[in-house]
């Protein structure tokens, strides 16, 4: 048996696991392959394809991490008996739109609504304690302030310690990010890093254009900023939308681009290498800086580390900036901002809010980074992310609304849910907040109030008995 897509017979012998994969979900989605439907098993596959068990496994595995295929024991492998796929948007002519960034009143949602006595929580982007290497964190600190002593106690360079900037460096290299020593910085986490960027070419009043949907601690700093922004649309069809960022600086000053091209926040999109290099070539052309957030690139379910953005630019344009805190704890609070050819603004911008960033977090770190000690952790962190990915598309597939559908994320920490239209949002969350489980609404997420029927789920945490039973029953409650 062969597989067919388009017009031609798509041949397996010479693809790795993700391209078997990414075919699979082709005939899934498209309705070749039916749900429930039981597939070929994989000796079946192995010797139709003439290739090794472990890729034909792989494959499956990447199909289960995508929400497509479950895996029923003693039997083999199955379609899921559900597919939840983002209809396409209507053909509408969208024309880019400035706007103040104002908020609706309703941002205490995502911070500071009380807590029940028994909350679940699925808003908040931080590894749960469950996840964080708490053993390999301590001893390290410990033997940090053991061997550190009183240097711990003293000031460090403006911009970091040296020997921790060039393990970053070092690190960057590994997936073709070229950054030198004199453009980096250390912060005092990501968002004063994204602060630091921002301020760096722009002043308030000047326009900016950002993705949409955009993680609300963003757009907080552009209003702080104030800042004019431009809400690029960012879909499951086409990622960032680099022609609508086109015309919008052909009719605007657009000063800045802000985004998330790796496992976008909330989307869990991942932006494809062509479309990092077009949104760079339409930044060259028109003089724009591009600031990419890079805290969840190292977040990835399954193939190769994806590029930055910074990767394809040898103008210094790109301003790349990541953090510890999602890969390590969220206690962590240690950034990094590669400035390229705006450093010397931002090492101003940096002084005024402080010279040091703490001196046990940096070379804490930075024992990490020197050892395999931090890449062994990731290596586990990221297997657990994918399986609980997993478990949350499952739960949300089998408890909510059929009308509802979920993008399944290829990285990070949330998905994105978009419930029916005849969806009460306010009530639903209200009954979430009485029955102790908390998301994170779409609205928080635009200026514009586009995404009222969407909310984010963060999967960073175990799913307890008692989690999986609060999901369990938001879903009931939605219905």
């Amino acid at each position: 048996m062969r597989y067919i897509f388009g017009k031609a017979a798509v041949q397996m012998k010479s693809y790795k696991f993700e391209a078997f994969a990414t075919q699979f979900e082709t005939n899934i989605r498209e309705g070749i392959f039916k749900p429930g439907q039981k597939l070929p098993s994989v000796r079946t596959l192995k010797q139709e394809y003439q290739t090794s068990i472990s890729t034909i496994q792989n494959g499956y595995e990447y199909l289960i991490l995508r929400g497509l295929v479950q895996s029923v024991p003693k039997s083999g492998y199955y379609v899921t008996s559900r597919v939840d796929i983002e209809p396409e948007r209507p053909n509408v002519k969208l024309h880019p739109v400035v706007r103040d960034p104002i908020f609706k009143h309703h941002l205490e949602l995502t911070t500071s609504r009380k807590a029940g006595p028994k909350v679940s929580e699925f808003n908040v982007t931080a590894p749960g304690d469950w996840m964080i290497p708490q053993k390999l964190l301590l001893r390290t600190m410990q033997h940090t302030i053991r061997e550190q002593g009183a240097a711990l106690l003293r000031y460090f360079p403006p911009n970091g310690s040296v020997e921790l900037r060039t393990n970053i460096i070092q690190r960057a290299s590994r997936y073709n990010t070229v950054i030198g020593l004199d453009e980096l910085l250390i912060s005092d986490g990501a968002l004063q890093a994204l602060y630091i960027a921002l301020a760096s070419v722009c002043q308030a009043g000047d326009i900016i254009a950002v993705e949409s949907p955009c993680v609300f601690s963003v757009l907080e700093v552009i209003r702080v900023l104030r800042l004019k922004v431009i809400e690029i649309p960012v879909d499951r069809q086409s990622g960032f939308d680099v022609d609508f960022l086109q015309k919008a600086c052909r009719n605007n000053p657009v000063k800045a681009v802000v985004l998330t091209p790796n496992f976008h926040n909330p989307t869990g999109l991942l932006l494809k290498d062509d479309q990092k290099q077009a949104l760079l070539s339409v930044a060259q052309r028109f003089n724009v800086a591009v600031i990419e957030n890079d805290i969840y690139g190292e977040l990835y379910f399954q193939g190769p580390r994806p590029a930055t953005i910074r990767s394809f630019d040898e103008s210094g344009i790109v301003m790349t900036y990541s953090s510890f805190a999602k890969t390590l704890a969220p206690g962590i609070r240690l950034g990094w901002l590669a400035a390229g050819k705006f450093m010397q603004r931002a090492e101003q911008i940096k002084f005024a809010l402080g010279s040091t960033v703490s001196p046990l977090y940096q070379m804490t770190v930075n024992q990490l980074l020197t050892g395999n000690s931090y890449e062994r952790h990731l290596r586990t962190f990221r297997m657990q992310l994918a399986r609980n990915a997993y478990q949350a598309i499952q739960l949300l597939s089998e408890n909510f609304p059929k009308e509802a559908f979920v993008i399944t994320p290829s990285g990070g920490y949330n998905c994105w849910v978009k419930m029916p239209e005849y969806t009460e949002m306010e009530r639903f969350y209200n009954q979430c907040e009485q029955i102790g489980v908390r998301f994170t609404p779409g609205y928080t997420f635009s200026f514009s109030g586009t995404f009222d029927k969407y909310f984010r789920m963060v999967f960073a945490d175990k799913f307890s008995e008692a989690r999986v039973a609060a999901i369990r029953l938001a879903g009931q409650t939605s219905k």
